[in-house]
Order: C-alpha cells, then sequence, then structure tokens
C-alpha cells in the first residue's frame, strides 16, 4: 500500500517553484539588439531586485552568459553587452528571500 502525499504540501511546493515577486525577468526574441533590449529592461525593473543581475543571449548556437553582484548599471558595462551576441536573450535581477544573494 502506498501513501498518498499530502496535497497541501505538494501545493505549497508548486507555489514555491515560480519567481519571486521580489525579482524581475525579462526576455526578448528576434531582435539584433536583444542584450542591449534586455538591459533596459532590467534597469527599468532594478527597483524588483538590486543584489544581483546576467543575462543569457543566444545567436541560435551558442549561449553567452554575464552576471554579476550590485545593480544592473554597475555589472553590464558597452563592451559586456556587446560580447552578449544574438537575436535572444533573457535576463534576471535577484532580490533573495531565501538562500544566496547569488
Amino acid at each position: 500500500m502506498s501513501r498518498i502525499p499530502d496535497k497541501s504540501r505538494i501545493r505549497r511546493q508548486a507555489q514555491d517553484d515560480k519567481p519571486k515577486e521580489e525579482c524581475a525577468i525579462f526576455g526578448i526574441f528576434n531582435s539584433s539588439e536583444a542584450s542591449n533590449f534586455t538591459y533596459l529592461g532590467l534597469y527599468s525593473m532594478q527597483h524588483r531586485g538590486q543584489e544581483s543581475s546576467g543575462i543569457v543571449s543566444s545567436d541560435g548556437e551558442h549561449l553567452y552568459r554575464y552576471a554579476g553582484m550590485g545593480l544592473v548599471a554597475h555589472i553590464f558595462t558597452e563592451t559586456k553587452l556587446k560580447e552578449l551576441q544574438g537575436y535572444a536573450a533573457i535576463g534576471h535581477n535577484r532580490y533573495s528571500t531565501t538562500g544566496a544573494s547569488f
């Protein structure tokens, strides 16, 4: 005989497996300036997370990633944004409610 798990526990776990309201996520697809637009999106949502930020971009074959601790404007330089090549990008500002900041 197998034990049926407590449904309320499963529901709580499912609710915890989502982006938190304190963080920011921004993504864009099919743009030659995807990393720049993602930077601007994260910058505009800086109030949603001020501990760390990161962007991953893709050219369809490779992924390019850069992340750091601090404010968006301090992490991403023009040189770093140029290194994030591709037509698709996603970024995240972190506001830790649990665990490490980065």
